[in-house]
């Protein structure tokens, strides 16, 4: 559990706002013994429960609000002490969600189904229906995802990454193509196999043999250096008129040290104790907003290192938030110089951003710009919604099965 929601749930106990399970509440016992935390009912509308008796205000929010799927917001407490709010009816797809407990976020503490970020944890939820069958743990042959750590020099400390193998993998003899998939900042390397439900959208395409069958590296792509990290850099920000510009040099580093962590480490390490194919033609990398960033700096700036790239809701950067940059073409120098040749080797370069995504501004459609401007081939998805799990988790399904053709 992330230390900020361990601390929310400790103020929350110690204050009586949450009632532990098995307190008593008079004769008639605790309500949140038997609570239901939520329902979807027949419609698709959900009912969202926390017991909370003596707080004096809650609220819910829910990833649905950015994807223009329905409201969150206040929620109403009950003579029980249960706090309710009926949201929807949402469209069928996993959603993630948290409550505010008199201003301090606390997690679902009745959904033991959550998705661990840098600094805080949002519970997952699933609403069943037509249309999320890509995503669902289907009765189909399972692959494994495994936890594995190993030694960053570069970094100056020990890393975990999540790797998926496909169904059969263990007893194949087959060499498996892989797909380098990076988490957004803020994230960790268990987003994509939890809130990205990635092994089984990646099970259900391999079973409707609408992918190859892959091997998919989840990095953790939120990295900090000495002196250097992603708090450190936000309030530099905000502290002098200089900050923005040192804001941008730092976040460069921190994006560079993972890029050489994923040349020097993780894929030699996936090259030597997986069963795998090598070479760029056998090689994808895609991350969502600041995995977008960093799947530039290593599909571009590593020319020739790849052969598929996605890059999803990309985060902002310097080049991408007004026109393409003279400065942006010259350090990427070998890949615009010869359009022709760069096509041959980059076989999918797929942009996807929500019509919506605030986040990230004019950034991915700049870069597309730049890209036809060049004559490099790229294909640019512009989907409803906006900076979420639920765009992420499409663009995944459809890029696959382009991959490895």
């Amino acid at each position: 559990m992330g230390k900020t929601t361990i601390a929310a749930v400790i103020v929350c106990l110690a204050s009586g706002l949450l009632m532990p399970l098995g307190a008593q509440n008079g004769p008639g016992g605790n309500p949140n013994e038997n609570l239901k935390s939520t329902e979807v009912l027949p419609d698709g509308r959900v009912i969202f429960r926390i017991y909370a008796p003596k707080a004096s205000e809650v609220s819910l929010s829910g990833d649905w609000v950015l994807h223009g799927r329905g409201t969150a917001g206040a929620m109403k407490k009950g003579s029980d002490g249960v706090w309710s709010l009926t949201v929807g009816p949402l469209v069928p797809d996993f959603y993630e969600y948290s409550f505010t407990v008199d201003g301090v976020r606390t997690a679902d503490p009745k959904n033991m189904q959550m998705e661990t970020s840098v600094e805080s944890i949002n519970n997952i939820l699933e609403v069943p229906g037509p249309g999320e069958e890509f995503e669902a743990t289907n009765p189909v042959p399972h692959g494994e995802i495994r936890q594995v750590f190993y030694q960053s020099s570069i970094l100056g400390q020990t890393r975990r990454m999540h790797i998926y193998t496909p169904p059969g993998y263990n007893t194949s003899q087959e060499k498996y193509p892989v797909l380098y998939l990076i988490n957004g900042g803020g994230q960790e390397d268990s987003g994509w196999s939890s809130m990205g439900r990635a092994g089984f959208i990646m099970d259900n395409l391999i079973a409707a043999n609408k992918a190859k069958p892959m091997i998919v590296v989840m990095p953790n792509g939120t990295v900090s250096l000495p002196g250097i990290t992603p708090a450190m850099i936000a309030r530099e920000a905000q502290r002098t008129p200089e900050g923005n510009s040192i804001r941008v040099a730092s976040l460069a580093k921190l994006h560079e040290a993972f890029i050489d962590d994923l040349m020097t480490k993780i894929i030699p390490y996936t090259e030597k104790n997986y069963s795998v194919l090598t070479g760029p033609d056998q090689r994808a990398v895609a991350g969502l907003s600041m995995g977008g960033q960093e799947t530039i700096r290593a599909g571009i700036g590593r020319f020739g290192q790849f052969g598929y790239l996605g890059v999803w809701s990309m985060g902002p950067q310097p080049g991408f938030n007004g026109p393409f940059l003279e400065d942006f073409e010259q350090r990427n120098a070998e890949f615009f110089r010869d359009p022709a040749h760069t096509n041959k080797v980059v076989k999918l370069l797929w942009i996807g951003v929500g019509r919506d995504d605030y986040t990230v501004g004019k950034g991915p459609k700049h870069l597309a710009d730049g890209l036809e401007k060049h004559g490099i081939n790229f294909e640019y998805h512009e989907t409803q919604g906006g900076h979420t799990w639920i765009n992420w988790r499409q663009y995944l399904n459809e890029f696959a099965p382009r991959l490895f053709r």
